[in-house]
Formats: C-alpha cells, sequence, structure tokens
C-alpha cells in the first residue's frame, strides 16, 4: 500500500527561528521555512520537516543521525561553533566526547549534541 511513497520525517522544537539559526547557521545545513514549518533538506533526497509545538518535551533518544568520515574533525567544527556534546554516565567517551564503539566492536565511533529544543542528534563515523 504505502511501498512507493515517498515517505519522511519530522520532529517538533518549541522556537522554530531557534531551531532555523542552529540547523541553517550553526550545523550549515541548507534550510527552508514556509507555513510556519521548517524543512531541513538533507543529503541524499532525506527531507526532514520540523514543526513547533508549544508544550514540546524533547526526545530521551536520538533523533536525527549525521554520518560523517571523520568524527573527530566533525566534533572539532561543532565544539569550534560552541555546541555542546552530551557525556553519558557509564559510557567510556573519550576526552572530545567520543563513544569509541569501533575500537570495543561495539559500533561505530559516535557523538551527541542537542538542538536548541533539547533534541539529541549526533555525529557517527560512516
Amino acid at each position: 500500500m504505502l511501498e512507493n511513497s515517498k515517505a519522511f520525517s519530522g520532529f517538533a522544537v518549541d522556537d522554530v527561528a531557534a531551531a532555523k539559526t542552529f540547523y541553517g547557521d550553526t550545523l550549515g545545513l541548507k534550510v527552508s521555512e514556509q507555513n510556519g514549518l521548517l524543512t531541513l533538506h538533507l543529503a541524499g533526497d532525506r527531507d526532514t520537516i520540523i514543526y513547533p509545538k508549544p508544550d514540546h518535551v524533547p526526545a530521551t533518544y536520538t533523533i536525527l543521525n549525521f554520518p560523517v568520515e571523520d568524527i573527530d574533525a566533525a566534533v572539532d567544527e561543532l565544539v569550534e561553533r560552541d555546541v555542546t556534546l552530551l557525556r553519558y554516565d557509564g559510557f567510556d567517551q573519550d576526552d572530545n566526547g567520543v563513544l569509541r564503539g569501533r575500537a570495543q566492536s561495539q559500533g561505530p565511533d559516535i557523538a551527541w549534541f542537542t538542538d536548541p529544543a533539547g533534541n539529541i542528534l549526533s555525529v557517527l563515523q560512516a
């Protein structure tokens, strides 16, 4: 029934203007705004909608992952752009906030951060 539908994902924020600045300026993504909705134009034609929700509560899980070729360079650039990396109790993250999963045969190297609405995002080694 839906196998040919060009599905897309979306998530909520409490402030679309702050999200537009963060995703567009801080992360350098192509964004557009129409009818109060923000669209992230991600690589591979993977548009994602961001919509306002006044009583927004951030998810407790990662809502958007960005595969990168060099996680250390990506983390350094995020920090240069004043993005704070998250640290989780019980995770053996290095000094830069990267969980070195590949070194422990537990998945890709990954680091987490949040957008202004508290939504959890990640960069992970592709």
